[in-house]
């Protein structure tokens, strides 16, 4: 299951994390996790790359996590279209998804 968890702060959200695989299918074949991964990656590349906001980005197989160091209020419409994006997803495959929501540490 992939488990996604959005850090809610005291401007809205600062950032996210997903972790896990959906096992939907086949590795390289499994839809959801084509389906999370992209949203996830297009969302930290514009907020990094596009918005170009400082933030701690992170990735490996299976994990991704950003932490938006600073303005994260400049990010809040890309981040909230992840999370709406995600929460639609977990309800067409919620044996796959999981969003969670969590207080950042600055809240």
């Amino acid at each position: 299951m992939i488990k996604i968890e959005f850090y809610d702060g005291i401007n809205g959200l600062c950032g996210f994390q997903a972790e896990g695989h959906a096992l939907n299918g086949e590795a390289g074949e499994d839809i959801v996790c084509a389906f999370v991964s992209s949203a996830c990656l297009l969302t930290a590349n514009t907020v990094t790359e596009v918005i170009g906001l400082d933030a701690d980005a992170q990735s490996d197989d299976g994990y991704l996590k950003l932490m938006i160091l600073e303005n994260p209020s400049k990010a809040q419409d890309v981040l909230n279209g992840l999370k709406l994006h995600l929460t639609e997803l977990e309800k067409d495959y919620p044996q796959n998804i999981k969003v969670i929501y969590r207080r950042c540490n600055n809240a």
